[in-house]
């Protein structure tokens, strides 16, 4: 690292970061050069205690890894395990699920527009976002009774079902959402401010997508068509129709437009699960899983930010003996190597918030220090060989 150059640190405390997250910009004037991620200031440990926690158990756990997309990791986690017990769910279940997902997709696109709005200066965006967000977190009060942490899948299904009376209030909510996307979408697309603002700013490539394994709208924005919903198809998603966007650009703009074009796929993904509901009368919501065998299972779901990941192995015991877990933040952030070396200063900042990074999600200890001493014990390659002594026992034992 050349040391003339000036440091400037964005965090681990930043009033544009609503997580704490330590990069520091290596520049030249106005011109960055260099960036360091430094990470390690939220991690919980989420995964080992899952490993303490019965299966239906670490359901409510995983749900807490992050509160936007609190319904993304209880989703991939019952797909992994009802992949260990090869079930499937029930049909109204499977629409009751992608529902939920869809208004989580929902309100975290509109929190990120809303943001976005705010760190460019652009306010009213920010309050008309926040604004018509309301409408959507009281639909998943009425049906769930939180506007976050849902509490609504369980190995086997969902906890509660969405009462028919709900469906004409869910409609008329999807109505009037419409008619405002299209007013954000006639903002974004005709402001010059904007533009100037996200147009050929941190550009990604197909190929710097590929080499960093980009999730996401991060990665349709450069025209790599990936979504689990599609690939890999689970819940009501391969029963109803609708389409991928990409844009081939690859710049902040793109992924702009990206999340905006998304909201009217979701409401109307919404809009068919509930014409499902309503053929699925009367219908079970779920299987009862009484024990779960021994083996392994993945479960994947496209959260907001893209792919979530879990992996569970199972000895036959009523919990899991090893839970990993992938957020789409851990691939998309790292593309700030390709992405913010060579931009400005003041175009970093919104650079690294347009993959709209989720840090908690992201999180993995790194050193482990004495809290006496401040002597260093045990570094991220001599967690890597716990890790990997630990999954050896483990293959053992099968």
């Amino acid at each position: 690292m050349n040391e003339k150059k000036v440091v400037i640190p964005i965090g681990p405390y930043h009033p544009l970061q609503e997580e704490p997250e330590f990069f520091k910009l290596y520049c030249d004037g106005e011109i960055v050069r260099d960036v360091v991620w430094e990470s390690g200031y939220n991690h919980r440990g989420i995964e080992k205690v899952c490993e303490g926690k019965s299966y239906d158990q670490v359901t409510f756990v995983v749900e807490r890894i992050c509160g936007i997309c609190s319904t993304s990791h209880p989703f991939a986690y019952v797909n992994a395990v009802e992949d260990i017990v090869s079930i499937d769910v029930p049909t109204r279940a499977k629409y009751i699920r992608s529902i939920i997902g869809e208004l989580e997709r929902i309100h975290s696109h509109l929190l990120w527009l809303g943001l976005a709005g705010h760190f460019i200066g652009y306010n009213t965006v920010f309050m008309w976002a926040w604004k018509y967000r309301e409408p959507i977190l009281d639909i998943s009060e009425m049906v769930t009774g939180n506007r976050n942490h849902y509490a609504m899948f369980k190995a086997g299904g969902v906890r509660r079902d969405i009462e028919n009376e709900y469906i004409p209030e869910i409609r008329k909510v999807m109505n009037k959402l419409k008619p405002k996307i299209d007013l954000f979408v006639g903002a974004v697309m005709d402001d010059p401010v904007i533009h100037s603002r996200t147009k050929g700013i941190g550009v990604l490539t197909k190929e710097d997508i590929k080499e960093f394994h980009a999730l996401g709208p991060t990665a349709r924005a450069s025209g790599i068509a990936i979504d689990v919903r599609k690939d890999d198809p689970y819940a009501a998603y391969p029963l109803v129709k609708w389409k991928v966007i990409t844009f081939d650009e690859g710049d902040v703009f793109a992924k702009v437009k990206v999340r905006l074009l998304e909201f009217y796929e979701s409401i109307s993904i919404i809009e068919q699960c509930l014409k499902g509901l309503e053929k699925e009368k009367n219908s079970p919501i779920e299987i009862k899983i009484k024990t779960i065998p021994p083996g392994e299972g993945i479960g994947r779901h496209e959260a907001p930010r893209g792919e979530v990941f879990h992996y569970v192995r199972s000895d036959g015991t009523n919990r899991p003996i090893r839970h990993k877990i992938r957020a789409p933040s851990f691939m998309n952030v790292p593309t700030f190597r390709a992405s913010c070396i060579g931009q400005t200063v003041s175009d970093v900042t919104l650079i690294l918030a347009a993959v709209d990074p989720c840090y908690c999600c992201t999180e993995r200890l790194l050193t482990l220090y004495d809290w006496e001493t401040g002597k260093k014990t045990m570094t991220f390659n001599d967690l890597i060989k716990l890790s990997h002594a630990k999954t050896a026992r483990v293959m053992k034992k099968r």
